[in-house]
């Protein structure tokens, strides 16, 4: 986990129903290349770890017999539950379940699973732990898959009818009004979150890895609404962080998006997604 930070129940506290909204989607393209690269076929067991409101693992859910998502938070396993009755084949609700549980206490009872993934939350979690754990877990030849947006990439907006995010006159105003530091939970990150998940997959055991990008860059247009989503979405800025002053930060940040784009719309470009694809031991 982060340096000299302890998990707390608090720390996507409120941010649920905001998520989908407010953060941008994977790259197109992701299922196709993890049905193509892990020769799925409708069958097996996903095990989304860290799962949010589950829009990972419905976006993957046709690629399963199961999709078993678990992630600390209460609210976002209600959201799960409620964006999977949303889906238009009703066979993705069916076969999509939804645990509340830290990723810690795995195994849980949840039994086998052909794939493991992770969508940018393996950073939260003792790793060593979970990474040994889950590999226990996966069947012969199974594989772990991490994914995030590519951090490496700059997109220009050069084109682009609407102005960008400013994003980094949103992260000073939250700074205003919760501190220099970024905020997790009830604690703060004084050194960030830590990276070197290879070194942690190798540890545990495992094989690889394989890396692929799912090229993005195709324009997106966002609005007020999805930009004050996007910051609630946030660990750093979630809802309940701001008490009292919840209000008067909301209307600051409306005042800084009207200022920014006086017609309330942003261009932005949707970012690749890098994948990490870890070979259960027996794969080799």
């Amino acid at each position: 986990m982060p340096e000299g930070w302890e998990w707390d129940d608090t720390l996507f506290l409120g941010s649920a129903p905001y998520y989908r909204r407010g953060r941008l989607p994977y790259a197109p393209g992701l299922a196709e290349l993890l049905a193509e690269v892990l020769t799925l076929d409708g069958r097996g067991r996903l095990l989304d770890v860290g799962c949010g409101p589950g829009v990972l693992a419905l976006g993957l859910a046709h690629l399963f017999g199961e999709v078993v998502g678990v992630d600390p938070d209460g609210g976002m396993i209600a959201e799960a539950g409620r964006l999977a009755e949303e889906v238009e084949e009703p066979r993705v609700a069916r076969n999509a379940r939804w645990v509340q549980a830290r990723a810690e206490e795995l195994p849980a009872g949840l039994g086998t699973f052909t794939v493991a993934t992770f969508g940018q939350s393996f950073h939260w979690m003792d790793r060593d732990l979970v990474a040994a754990t889950v590999r226990d877990m996966l069947r012969p030849a199974g594989a772990l898959v991490h994914i995030s947006d590519l951090k490496t990439e700059t997109l220009p907006l050069d084109g682009l009818p609407y102005p960008g995010v400013p994003y980094a006159a949103i992260g000073d105003l939250v700074g205003r009004y919760l501190g220099p530091v970024r905020r997790a939970g009830r604690g703060v990150l004084l050194y960030g979150t830590p990276s070197g998940e290879a070194h942690v997959f190798g540890r545990a055991g495992f094989s690889g890895p394989e890396r692929y990008v799912v090229r993005g860059g195709q324009a997106l247009e966002r609005t007020c609404g999805d930009v004050v989503a996007w910051v609630f979405s946030t660990s750093s800025s979630a809802p309940h962080l701001f008490g009292t002053r919840r209000g008067d930060f909301e209307a600051d940040l409306g005042r800084l998006l009207r200022e920014t784009s006086p017609a309330g719309r942003f261009s932005e470009r949707q970012p690749s997604t890098e994948v990490f694809v870890w070979r259960e031991p027996s794969a080799r």
